[in-house]
């Protein structure tokens, strides 16, 4: 695990969850502009939180009538 800066632990504590279920949540709904800006912090400083803790961010474009499907490793 990451040693989490002062800022990111601020923000843990603000929301009540980890970062590393905080963040996928709020980007898949928000984005990551919006999450950003919501988290008070830059769009530079949230890539290097993602980054830090291993969070993979895809972009993918689906074709009308096309679904996609995650699935978590175990």
């Amino acid at each position: 695990m990451a040693r989490k800066t002062r800022l990111m632990q601020q923000v843990e504590d603000h929301h009540h969850r980890t970062l590393e279920r905080l963040l996928p949540e709020m980007i898949n709904e928000q984005g990551l502009t919006a999450t950003a800006h919501a988290l008070g912090v830059s769009k530079a400083t949230l890539g290097y939180w993602l980054l830090k803790l291993g969070i993979n961010v895809k972009r993918v474009a689906l074709a009308p009538g096309e679904t996609l499907e995650v699935k978590q490793a175990r």
